[in-house]
């Protein structure tokens, strides 16, 4: 592999988060973004691995905690409807000239 290739596929790696779902399986992401909103900060993830069904390109929004114990984050999911639409609106709003976004509501 040449270095130009070396590179780029290490900064890909750069952007791969891996969490861990309710089951304990591992679960790969790709890092987007993180967005700020009424002092919380949000982390906007895409699955690495292409969902082979109905929800293929759809981002998940979780809540950045800082862990009491450790020096390490952890990430929590949002249930709060009204927040993650502003979460997302403002994501939308930074990388509206690089991602082309399909309204939810089209079939």
């Amino acid at each position: 592999m040449d270095n130009e290739n070396l590179e780029n596929n290490e900064e890909a790696l750069d952007n791969i988060i891996i969490l861990n779902d309710e089951e304990g399986k591992e679960v790969k992401f790709e890092f987007l973004d993180l967005v700020e909103l009424d002092n919380e900060e949000y982390i906007i993830l895409l699955p690495a691995e292409e969902a082979e069904d109905e929800n293929e390109g759809e981002v998940v929004i979780l809540k950045i905690e800082d862990s009491e114990d450790s020096d390490e984050e952890s990430y929590v999911s949002v249930d709060d409807e009204e927040i993650l639409n502003k979460v997302f609106e403002i994501f939308k709003e930074k990388f509206k000239d690089e991602f082309d976004f399909v309204d939810g509501d089209e079939d």
